[in-house]
């Protein structure tokens, strides 16, 4: 399984994959048209993590919209059980998922992008074939991998953080500032150590200085 797999870091070009979706057939690339992305999968349908994961994330859609992001999900099934564990998802969460899931059952996709189990070797289907982890994905709209949250197949996700994610993601993307630990949006952001103070006054106006290397400002506006 290591021999096939690819090892994605920060700054990697996410690669590009045909596949089949429960949106129909799709090309990355040509889908994600410049957007940024949230690429997550899942360990299998009809399970309970899972189940309670997509139900929460199709809940959150619009605050995706909100950011400019597209959602896509892969689960390593055929299209034929991700549309029967779709109805399941709406019922339980009282939603309607409209972002499309990927069909993997042979791990293409999954391989390519490192989202197999190498920890827990009990992690399989019932063909032996290794499931997938709790991979999330923060793809910018040029193709690049700028996040990466990996949880085993027990730890559920937390979606706060995705979205805390995506908007300091944003934020540094567009200004040159940094978040500091536990920093939700609204609240003061580090001025980036390439600025001098002069050019810090000149960007923000009014800033505070802790130390020499540590500088906060208020959130510039995104």
């Amino acid at each position: 399984m290591n021999s096939t797999s690819s090892t994605l870091r920060l700054g990697c070009s996410a690669p590009n994959f045909d596949a089949q979706t429960t949106k129909g057939p799709i090309n990355f690339y040509e889908w994600a048209k410049g957007s940024w992305v949230v690429f997550f999968c899942h360990p299998a349908d009809f399970t309970p993590v899972c189940t309670t994961e997509l139900g929460e994330i199709s809940r959150l859609q619009s605050e995706f919209e909100k950011r400019g992001v597209k959602i896509i999900g892969l689960s390593a099934n055929d299209l034929k059980s991700h549309e029967e564990w779709i109805r399941d998802i709406n019922e339980v969460a009282q939603t309607t998922l409209t972002f499309p899931i990927i069909a993997d059952a042979d791990r293409k996709v999954a391989l390519l992008y490192d989202m197999v189990d190498h920890q827990d070797a009990t992690n399989v289907d019932q063909k032996g074939m290794a499931l997938t982890i709790r991979s999330v994905f923060f793809i910018d709209p040029l193709h690049t991998v700028r996040l990466i949250l990996t949880y085993p197949a027990a730890v559920g996700r937390n979606t706060g953080e995705i979205l805390r994610c995506l908007d300091a993601l944003q934020l540094t993307e567009k200004h040159q500032v940094a978040t500091p630990v536990n920093w939700q949006k609204g609240d003061e952001v580090v001025v980036h150590a390439s600025l001098s103070n002069e050019q810090a006054n000149n960007r923000f106006g009014d800033f505070k200085i802790i130390k020499p290397y540590l500088r906060m400002t208020t959130q510039p506006a995104f």
